[in-house]
């Protein structure tokens, strides 16, 4: 198996949060009279860094706020959600496990920032697992640029063509295939044909185990 370093998107990967951050962005833009919906997040939201998600629905709907305002609000609603019903995704703990015994380097590259790694992390109890943490927030460009995970890459001293990137969105896909990354994604609308970009479309972590142990 040549490939032994094994990078984690976090938001509807490691965690089904992305319902939290939809939830969080419907209600912190209704405080300021617009409504969007689910489609909406999804359509121009999702798998992107919270900077761009601000930016995104001030120009959008030429709100009279300041954008980082509106960025510490949806965090904060978002850290509060997952404090109280943050639920890891099926397979988790089985592949951490399984990455750990077969000495995988396991890291994180994540567009969400630091209060919200912390907040996943500590409800499920995984932060031991990983040898390395990205947050995008600490790079220049967000997802769909390869940055985050070309750092995962340099701080690992590892080739990035020997890393598998596990994502579910279209812009975290994106960015791992311009990092020049192996794919697998677990898409949440398995019918979006640009999810074929992937190497790999798996339902689950689950068969992630068995797809690596005939790699």
């Amino acid at each position: 198996m040549g490939t032994k370093t094994f990078i984690f998107d976090m938001d509807g990967v490691i965690i089904d949060s992305e319902p939290f951050w939809r939830q969080a962005q419907i209600e912190t833009l209704h405080k300021y009279n617009v409504s969007i919906t689910i489609s909406d997040c999804i359509n121009n939201t999702m798998g992107r860094r919270i900077d761009d998600v601000a930016l995104i629905w001030c120009k959008l709907f030429q709100l009279n706020v300041n954008s980082k305002i509106l960025e510490k609000e949806i965090i904060d609603a978002v850290v509060s959600l997952i404090n109280i019903k943050g639920e890891s995704k099926k397979g988790l703990y089985e592949l951490l496990s399984f990455l750990s015994k077969k000495k995988f380097n396991i890291a994180l590259a994540t567009s969400s920032s630091q209060p919200i790694i912390n907040a996943v992390f500590n409800r499920l109890s995984i932060a031991d697992y990983f040898d390395v943490v990205c947050s995008a927030d600490d790079e220049v460009y967000g997802k769909p640029h390869p940055a985050v995970y070309l750092k995962v890459a340099k701080k690992l001293d590892v080739q990035a063509t020997n890393c598998w990137v596990l994502e579910d969105s279209v812009t975290g896909l994106i960015s791992a295939k311009a990092a020049a990354m192996k794919t697998i994604v677990i898409p949440e609308d398995i019918k979006d044909p640009r999810f074929t970009l992937a190497d790999v479309m798996l339902p689950s972590m689950l068969e992630i185990i068995d797809y690596l142990k005939v790699d």
